[in-house]
């Protein structure tokens, strides 16, 4: 159940980076109330997946995922520059989540 839950803790980090954009440094009420709601769950989720997983790699897979969500999201949704360097970048990310997932 810490696999999942670290996951989960991982897209809620990349809701409340991209939160962070739409609400203009914190200005906006409901996505500034959205952002802070998301980090909260993330948090918490990552709290109860170290319970059980190491620290090292529970933190390198949240922070992971949130690198490759928000790089994703950063392109599709605010007009980021979509480069093969970045996307080769992107790609080595996953495969280190990958490969603490698979070595733990």
């Amino acid at each position: 159940m810490s696999w999942p839950m670290l996951v989960a803790a991982g897209l809620f980090e990349v809701a409340w980076a991209i939160g962070l954009e739409y609400s203009e440094g914190l200005s906006k009420p409901l996505p500034t109330a959205a952002t802070v709601l998301a980090l909260a769950v993330s948090m918490v989720l990552l709290a109860r997946a170290v319970e059980n997983l190491p620290i090292g790699t529970a933190y390198a897979v949240w922070t992971g995922i949130g690198a490759v969500g928000t790089a994703t999201l950063g392109i599709v949704l605010f007009d980021e520059p979509a480069t093969l360097a970045r996307g080769g970048f992107i790609a080595v990310i996953v495969v280190g989540i990958v490969g603490l997932h698979s070595v733990s």
